[in-house]
Order: C-alpha cells, then structure tokens, then sequence
C-alpha cells in the first residue's frame, strides 16, 4: 500500500498511535473516498466472536442492531400510548357517572363500581370532613386529627406500602390483607376529605408510580362531593 504528502512523512517519522489514526481519519473524511478498496480489504473481528469481517459488513451489523434497538424503543412507545389511552378512557367514563350521579350516594355507588371494575382496585374508601355528610354513611366514619392533618399535607397522591399508613384501618375486615396503598386528598384550600385504594398486591401502588391519573380521579371526586354536599 502507498501512502503520499504529510501523512506519509508523518508515519515514516514516527510510530503513530490510535489516537493519532482516529483523529487523522476524522479530519481527513475524504480518505475513504481516495481508498474505497480498504473499506472491503480491511478485516475486523466479528461482535459475535468467530472469525473476522469486512469492515462494510461490520457497518452493516451495527446497522441492524441499531435498527433492532430503535424498532424495541417503538414498540415500547406504542405500548405505553395504549395503555395510556386505555386509562384515559376509563378515567372519562368515571368522570361521566359522577357527572350523572343524581345525589351523594349515587356518587359514592358510582365512584366505587368504577374504580373495581374498571381499574381493578379491590379496595377503595372515600372519607369526608367539613361538610354535611349523614352520620349513617360510612364516608361520614370519624377521621383522627392526625389523619387530617396527614391528608392535608399530602399536596398530591402518595402511594407505598400499606404497613407504614395511617389510614389502614379505613379498609376494614380487608385491612389485614392490603399490602399497598394510594392516597388521594380531596380539594386544595382546604383539603375535606381523602380517597384511600387498597391493593392485596404489594407492587400495586408503590412510592415511584407516577400519579398523574390518580389526581385526576381525586379532582372529579372533589368535585363532585363538593357540588351534592
């Protein structure tokens, strides 16, 4: 093989290292242009082991399996959105039967059919504070003052595990079997009130869930509490 001009001189003065030949090939991006036949005479080692490729085949094989990579995140992609379509959707037909809930029971009847069966929450428990709720309903149950004082500095939905909350015992006889929690406050200034869900799965709510949806169920319910009490 010939090399000519500087590049030459600069080999034949001196032992040059990686370092060099990757800098000179990327200031030099004509040099495959001026020696098309090197990208097919050099060899490299296959990514998989076993014996050595051409460097086009190389290109091409990383080619591919970048091809597999960005066709793995579409897929993902596509799959959050559905399922994120899903929920929407399920979050829209709650927010119609609270709107079409005549009075509060058939708001709470509503919120509760609807977070079973289309949410899959086994468990869920709606109290409320400060306004006229009748003593006999169970949303009416006594609240500690450290659980409204907890439910007031919540700001937005917490989930973890059920060990750890205060507000366990709201699930009743199913109480000893709930392993995690999420905690949904009602209202903003102040908070009157606070939706628990229950979930014998321990991994169901857990701390890092986003919380997005349950804030949005926690609006419509406030709302709708708001305006029937």
């Amino acid at each position: 093989m010939q090399y000519h001009g500087a590049a030459t001189q600069r080999i034949l003065g001196y032992t040059m290292t990686p370092e060099d030949i990757k800098q000179y090939l990327q200031t030099h991006p004509e040099f495959f242009e001026q020696h098309p036949q090197l990208l097919e005479s050099i060899q490299v080692p296959h990514p998989y082991g076993g014996r050595a490729i051409p460097l086009s085949e190389r290109q091409l094989l990383t080619l591919r399996e970048k091809s597999k990579l960005l066709e793995s995140k579409l897929s993902e992609l596509i799959q959050f959105a559905e399922e994120n379509d899903g929920i929407s959707e399920k979050v829209h037909r709650l927010a119609a039967a609270l709107v079409g809930a005549r009075d509060f029971p058939a708001l709470t009847q509503s919120l509760y059919l609807h977070l079973r069966e289309d949410f899959a929450v086994p468990h869920a428990s709606l109290r409320v504070w400060g306004k006229a709720v009748p003593a006999d309903f169970s949303e009416a149950s006594a609240v500690t003052e450290a659980q409204r004082r907890d439910a007031e500095t919540l700001g937005d939905p917490r989930c973890g595990p059920a060990a750890s909350s205060p507000f366990v015992d709201w699930f009743g006889d199913a109480a000893a079997h709930v392993r995690s929690v999420a905690l949904v406050p009602l209202g903003d200034s102040p908070v009157f009130g606070l939706l628990a869900l229950g979930s014998e799965d321990a991994e169901r709510f857990y701390a890092e869930m986003g919380t997005v949806y349950l804030r949005r169920i926690g609006e419509l319910c406030a709302a709708g509490v708001a305006a029937r009490l």
